[in-house]
């Protein structure tokens, strides 16, 4: 975490990243990846893979097996003046060849599983995809109507890139070719204008917030509050390993002391509350996924966590001192049970118990 974007990408994880060609590196990474997830409480994974499709459809067999439920991306990046030899996409056809390859084996082992994931249309971001390749990425997320997920203004730089190369925002280069769908799902936002904003509540596009990562090569601080006056959806994310922790409730704390701060640097009314923050882990990230879960209520899938309030002997049982109590509070040591669709996927009462 002691680099600046470009040059965390270029020294840690495009290197990293690259592993991922040796399968059996990927199993293993992936296995211990899904079982932390869920053991932190996480029904719903939205991941960027990696560039090597095969690694992608371990991940997705892997989810299918342990019960997440996951939106999984292929990484498209092409761009040589971006992308490093030893890691990327060796032409624009190879990079959409590739991803639809990916889409139609993750259709064949959803069919196959009755598991819930779904492939996702995945550019890395506009400063790694050439023109064809992120035309190529929009007319294949519209022939199979799928997800799209991909960075949009997370740096200065970023943001910045994108206005030098083509003389418009971000946002606006991804709407350009036809990135930008009401199942586009945007990670950070840390620069986005008001105008960018606009353009997103217009094309009904969401945003990830991932604060404990923009805390790291963000520059700037979401401005959350403002996103959701323009009626902007907006989710919780990790974003690890741009972020340290796996736990989204790590991150809901981050977001609320980051929205402080942006409060007290702006003077603007942009500070979170414990329920403003549960709500993006939770409803947030399921309208931005277009999924029918994220609350207790007939009809909707029911994803849950058991939790033990760790603090009940000690302090008020008013349920809103025990909410924010485990907001602040919760770890995966007081996770006992999580549940996907109404099945068991993590069960740390029988591990107690020696089940």
């Amino acid at each position: 975490m002691d680099r600046p974007l470009q040059e965390w990408l270029n020294t840690y994880t495009f290197p990293l990243e690259a592993k991922f060609k040796d399968l059996a590196y990927a199993e293993k990474v992936y296995q211990n990846l899904i079982s932390e997830l869920l053991a932190n409480g996480t029904t719903t994974g939205l991941f960027f893979g990696s560039v090597d499709t095969d690694a992608n459809l371990i991940l997705a067999k892997i989810c299918a097996r342990l019960g997440q439920r996951a939106f999984i991306g292929k990484v498209a990046m092409d761009n040589p003046e971006q992308t490093p030899d030893f890691y990327r996409d060796n032409s624009s056809q190879e990079a959409l060849n590739e991803t639809k390859r990916f889409i139609e084996k993750v259709l064949q082992l959803q069919k196959q599983t009755k598991a819930e994931i779904t492939p996702v249309i995945t550019p890395r971001f506009v400063p790694s995809g050439t023109d064809d390749t992120l035309s190529g990425l929009g007319k294949l997320a519209a022939e199979y109507n799928l997800p799209i997920q991909t960075h949009c203004s997370e740096s200065i730089w970023e943001d910045q890139y994108a206005i030098n190369r083509f003389h418009k925002r971000d946002a606006e280069v991804l709407d350009q070719f036809g990135l930008l769908t009401d199942k586009t799902v945007l990670a950070h936002g840390t620069q986005l204008s008001d105008s960018d904003l606009q353009l997103l509540h217009n094309k009904q596009t969401a945003l990830a917030h991932c604060p404990i990562s923009n805390v790291y090569f963000g520059n700037n601080v979401m401005r959350v509050k403002v996103a959701h006056q323009q009626k902007v959806k907006v989710g919780l994310g990790t974003d690890i390993s741009g972020g340290f922790s796996p736990s989204l409730y790590r991150n809901m704390q981050q977001a609320i002391m980051s929205s402080q701060t942006l409060q007290d640097e702006t003077k603007q009314n942009s500070r979170l509350t414990a329920a403003n923050v549960f709500y993006l882990a939770t409803v947030g990230g399921a309208l931005a996924l277009h999924l029918k879960t994220g609350q207790i209520k007939a009809g909707f899938k029911a994803d849950l966590q058991i939790v033990q309030d760790q603090y009940y002997e000690l302090s008020s049982n008013e349920p809103q001192q025990i909410f924010e109590r485990l907001i602040y509070h919760t770890n995966k040591e007081n996770i006992k049970q999580v549940y996907v669709s109404g099945k068991l996927v993590h069960d740390n009462l029988g591990e107690e118990n020696g089940k």
